[in-house]
């Protein structure tokens, strides 16, 4: 099925910024909505920022304004370019990606497998 590879995670100081990246292979795809969601230690995980085929985009409430999704379809890749930071953003950033695999005619959901964003001084 189609695989989702994910980069840009690390460690960061309150205020910083980071660039998280995650890219879809596979054969011939169509994808629908690209999401980023995040798991904090204890919490339940949350969506964080949606971006559609079309380009729409929706955030949490606690990231609007800090946070944008963007995604270049030619490269079956989303971004999500963060700032301004917050210790509170410290989790496990999961990136998804719903769609039409051509190659083999089936529908696919799938997954990454996370990558860690720590905020802290």
């Amino acid at each position: 099925q189609v695989q989702l590879v994910e980069s840009g995670g690390g460690l960061v100081q309150p205020g910083g910024s980071l660039r998280l990246s995650c890219a879809a292979s596979g054969r011939l795809i169509s994808i629908n909505n690209m999401r980023w969601y995040r798991q904090a230690p204890g919490k339940q995980r949350e969506m964080v920022a949606v971006i559609s085929s079309g380009g729409s985009t929706k955030y949490a409430d606690s990231v609007k304004g800090r946070f944008t999704i963007t995604r270049e379809n030619a490269k079956n890749t989303v971004y999500l370019q963060m700032n301004s930071l917050k210790p509170e953003d410290t989790a496990v950033y999961s990136c998804n990606a719903d769609g039409i695999d051509v190659g083999n005619w089936e529908n696919f959901n799938s997954w990454g497998q996370g990558t860690q964003v720590t905020v802290s001084s």
